[in-house]
């Protein structure tokens, strides 16, 4: 039974969790210390395997949006960790006395994580070193959708960290399945929503806490303020970069009927300038996913949408799926259903801004939202008017790029956040303390002794007293 075998690998995890509960400052750093050491030496190797279970993945965006992510974190939690564990005094009320009051950050024990295969070492490796900077023990499963990179990061982590400080087990969904139902301190899984509610039933048989890091439809809208040229190349950006397989990947655009022609011209010259080198072009991660792609074109067309080709490869480098924009698709589509999470990119047209706002918060609320435009007043609005786990504005991708901004989402889109400050926050434990002390150093009038029974005139004179 997995289920057997997994109780009792937790145990050891937590009784060598038990030995050192509180880890100082210096092992702590250590342990991400090592996290940035095996990624550094294994750089060639890991782009070598993300390649090979995307098909086609260039190297240069692997160390962009997988490896320098992962340093960034170790080099913020290295310049802020010393700060971030410091007891912080509160205030205390008056009749308190002298009386001193604090919260201190305390380590929770074991925390599971749950990766996905869209970004198979970053998502993987970001929450495990914010769960080890609080000082945690760590339990990863990654996806096996991407085997060998989950495979290959598997033995790194086996090489790099006793299995006490850091575990790692790979498999499928019976696996994973198992895996969620353990007793965690904290369970972390990012994922499809419909996977998530799975993993979240899981976890309700201990009560596990639970952060859950999904997807769902981010819209981008362009503002007529907005210049259309960058916005095209900002939304070319941030849709096609890893074959559209991200989770904050703009969706879909809301563009006016003005501006639709011009703006589609613009999305074509962008994604002819960024994107038409095939080895560019991060490729579907399995044949089910480039059916999927496929089926969703296929059934938006056959309802009346119209097809456009965003770039034009050559007869010799055609990759397996060429990017689209769809035009005129139904509400009913599959395509405005579900979350894409591939280069298809519908353009809906509204013209006014009530009607912007209304059609979005129709919806579930998604991951991100972007926005482009210069008309502060309308700008203000879309962040007033609607809900999203994040904005960037006049521009893709970057709210998840700064440390010091929690990422999560909201609703259907997640539950909780983490990077920086905010994920050491979320994997510790904020322990109220209170030192009760009298007035001026007399025993007498410390603490409870005023309002203990017998009650008397004394009681009735501190109530009146009392705010």
């Amino acid at each position: 039974m997995l289920i057997n075998r997994f109780t009792l690998q937790l145990d050891e995890i937590k009784a060598a969790y038990a030995l050192e509960p509180n880890p100082s400052l210096e092992v702590r750093l250590e342990r991400i210390g090592r996290i940035e050491q095996m990624i550094a030496a294994n750089e060639e190797k890991l782009c070598t395997v993300l390649a090979a279970d995307f098909g086609t993945r260039h190297p240069i965006e692997s160390r962009l949006l997988e490896f320098q992510m992962i340093y960034q974190a170790c080099k913020h939690v290295r310049q802020h960790l010393k700060e971030w564990m410091k007891p912080q005094l509160v205030p205390t009320p008056g009749f308190m006395g002298s009386s001193h009051a604090w919260t201190q950050m305390q380590s929770i024990g074991v925390v599971g994580i749950m990766s996905p295969w869209n970004y198979p070492v970053q998502l993987a490796l970001v929450p495990a070193i914010a769960a080890l900077a609080a000082g945690n023990r760590v339990w990863l499963k990654p996806s096996e959708r991407s085997s060998r990179t989950s495979g290959f990061l598997t033995a790194l982590i086996q090489e790099y960290f006793h299995p006490s400080e850091f575990c790692v087990i790979a498999g499928g969904a019976d696996l994973a399945e198992s895996f969620a139902a353990l007793p965690f301190d904290h369970l972390f899984f990012t994922g499809s929503g419909n996977i998530g509610k799975k993993v979240m039933r899981a976890a309700a048989d201990h009560l596990t806490p639970i952060t859950l890091e999904l997807g769902g439809k981010s819209p981008a809208i362009v503002d007529p303020s907005a210049k259309l040229q960058e916005a095209a190349a900002s939304i070319i950006y941030g849709k096609l970069i890893n074959g559209g397989q991200t989770c904050i990947a703009p969706d879909y655009v809301v563009v006016h009927a003005n501006d639709v022609d011009n703006f589609v011209q613009e999305l074509q010259r962008a994604a002819q300038n960024q994107f038409s080198n095939p080895e560019v072009l991060t490729g579907a991660i399995d044949e089910h996913q480039l059916t999927r792609w496929q089926q969703l074109v296929q059934d938006a067309v056959k309802r009346g949408a119209q097809a456009i080709p965003l770039i034009s490869f050559g007869e010799n480098s055609s990759p397996s799926f060429t990017p689209v924009a769809l035009l005129n698709v139904p509400d009913e589509a599959l395509i405005m259903q579900e979350e894409v999470f591939g280069p298809i990119l519908p353009i809906v047209i509204i013209n006014d801004l009530v009607s912007t706002i209304r059609y979005i918060n129709d919806r579930p609320m998604p991951l991100a939202l972007y926005w482009f435009g210069n008309n502060k007043k309308v700008m203000q609005r879309i962040l007033d008017e609607t809900r999203s786990g994040g904005v960037t504005i006049n521009d893709t991708l970057l709210h998840a790029a700064v440390e010091n901004l929690p990422f999560g989402g909201v609703g259907p889109s997640g539950m909780g956040a983490y990077h920086g400050k905010v994920g050491f926050e979320l994997f510790s434990h904020r322990k109220s303390v209170l030192e009760v002390r009298g007035f001026f150093g007399i025993p007498y009038l410390r603490g409870t002794q005023l309002v203990r029974p017998p009650y008397g005139n004394g009681v009735e004179r501190l109530l009146r007293w009392l705010p």
